[in-house]
């Protein structure tokens, strides 16, 4: 039996898509900062092959069906190994930016993820895995607004225009 199998046999949980799935093929198991792990996969695939929006709303659509599945099956409401949700996260944070501001937007995301300002925190309330996946949507979208609105205030002109 190869390696890897042997491998993903010693991790928890029921081997099915849903496991697959919504914890990165078991990549949610290596770190007791499995959030951040996630996030630092999906920024180091994003520079490579450029993930246009209607791939980013795939994953949500997948991350949504797939971590309740798996939240059911664990008898858990939020599994912290569930990390679809920060890939989905991070791909918004960094859409539709220069790559000059793909760090900037995995650090912004992650302490707004861990952080949960207001509407982050209000949103992780929704049923199932709408609520697993909606904080880190919304974490993702105030990190782009907020490096766009910087972007467009040094880079953009919106300086001379405000003044």
């Amino acid at each position: 039996m190869p390696l890897n199998m042997i491998y993903l046999q010693k991790l928890p949980g029921n081997k099915n898509f849903y496991w697959h799935a919504s914890t990165l093929c078991g990549l949610g198991f290596f770190s007791s900062m499995p959030g951040t792990v996630g996030s630092i996969a999906a920024f180091l695939v994003y520079p490579v092959i450029p993930v246009p929006i209607l791939a980013i709303i795939g994953i949500i659509a997948l991350g949504v069906w797939t971590s309740h599945r798996y939240a059911v099956q664990e008898g858990k409401k939020d599994p912290k190994e569930v990390i679809i949700d920060e890939v989905a996260g991070t791909w918004i944070a960094m859409f539709g930016l220069p790559s000059g501001f793909s760090l900037p937007a995995l650090f912004l995301f992650r302490i707004l993820d861990i952080l949960k300002p207001f509407p982050v925190n209000a949103s992780e309330k929704l049923p199932g895995g709408w609520g697993i996946m909606a904080d880190d949507i919304v974490a993702g979208l105030l990190a782009n607004i907020i490096l766009t609105v910087i972007r467009w205030l040094y880079f953009g002109g919106g300086w001379n225009f405000l003044f």
